[in-house]
């Protein structure tokens, strides 16, 4: 808007603060009133004239210049500059049209005639030679040397409101790690945005899990922030591990003598290292054993290796181990039945 219209207008009353506001407050005062009044929030026609207002008054206060030069211009109006005119008599500010009539007095046309002005095809370079009559000069403008050209033609044609802040939306993406991955973590090359990343898959991950990749999403506009990228976990089967938690599970197969007796066993971890495993006497199949420390490592937690025992016996016995393993239960006594009738319950 034009600058003879900023006498009509109270900017420090439509956003609410204080003449003396900082800009910080103004600042602060136009975002609450935006996101009341935006177009996409109130369809309402009030609510369209009211989201202008704000913007107008947010466009000129928002700068310190353009505010001093409302400031100026508002005082000049109210009566704060008044100006002797040729036709005799003090006149004040209240109307610009009557303000420069009085400068000139008769010699513009007559006894106390007015000199008018408008905007509109006069352009700003006519309104900077009459403001460069108050102190600035060379027709650089009012007072401190801006004149309406600064502005461009907007500046005219209505107001420029300040785009209201809008956050970035989401991403959704996929990835397949190995078992080992999951369980070391891994360092992942992805894609956001047509532009490539690396991150870090942290250790114990699980398959179907889902990771937040903060800043990872469609960005933001107007100084609003980044989104977020979700980022699914597939992970691939190991034949022999599991996890459950932070612990590796592994089948342990052991012999009945083994399980009978109580056994130490050799196997494997994850990383092909030998460890033993302590067998306690009359472990049944499904029995855990734990090895302290061989499991996932998280910053929080370290978990165990956890060997699952399972009680094998031959395929195809002989004669002999079939005779054996009927005196073993024989030697059993009341065991059997006990197993028999867990069978049964």
């Amino acid at each position: 808007m034009a600058e003879n219209e900023w006498l009509n207008k109270d900017f420090y009353k439509t956003l609410g603060v204080s003449k003396d506001a900082s800009e910080s407050d103004i600042t602060k005062a136009y975002r609450k009133l935006a996101r009341k009044y935006h177009p996409d929030i109130n369809k309402t026609k009030e609510g369209e004239e009211k989201f202008k207002d704000i913007s107008e008054a947010y466009d000129v206060l928002k700068d310190k210049e353009s505010r001093e030069r409302y400031d100026a211009i508002r005082q000049f109006g109210m009566g704060g500059a008044r100006f002797a005119g040729g036709a005799g008599g003090g006149f004040d500010g209240a109307d610009f049209s009557d303000i420069f009539g009085s400068m000139f007095g008769g010699g513009a046309g007559g006894n106390g005639s007015h000199i008018r002005f408008s905007t509109n095809g006069g352009g700003a370079s006519n309104l900077n030679d009459i403001f460069s009559m108050f102190g600035a000069g060379g027709g650089e403008g009012f007072g401190r040397g801006y004149g309406y050209d600064d502005y461009g033609e907007g500046a005219y044609q209505g107001y420029r409101p300040t785009p209201v802040p809008e956050d970035g939306g989401d991403l959704n993406s996929k990835i397949t790690l190995t078992f080992r991955q999951a369980v070391k973590g891994a360092t992942v090359s992805l894609k956001a945005n047509g532009k490539k990343f690396k991150t870090r898959i942290p250790a114990g991950v699980k398959n179907g899990q889902k990771i937040r990749l903060a800043g990872k999403g469609k960005p933001g506009k107007h100084g609003g922030k980044t989104g977020d990228m979700y980022l699914q976990v597939t992970v691939t089967e190991d034949p022999k591990f599991t996890m459950d938690g932070v612990d590796l599970v592994v089948d342990l197969p052991i012999t009945v003598g083994e399980a009978v007796d109580g056994a130490k066993v050799t196997a494997k971890d994850m990383d092909g290292e030998q460890v033993t495993f302590k067998v306690h006497a009359g472990a049944s199949s499904g029995d855990e054993v734990r090895i302290s420390g061989k499991g996932v490592q998280t910053p929080r937690k370290t978990g165990d290796l956890v060997g699952r025992v399972q009680i094998r016996v031959p395929k195809k016995p002989s004669m002999h181990e079939k005779h054996a393993a009927k005196e073993f239960d024989k030697m059993c006594g009341d065991f059997v039945n006990e197993v028999a009738s867990e069978r049964e319950a």
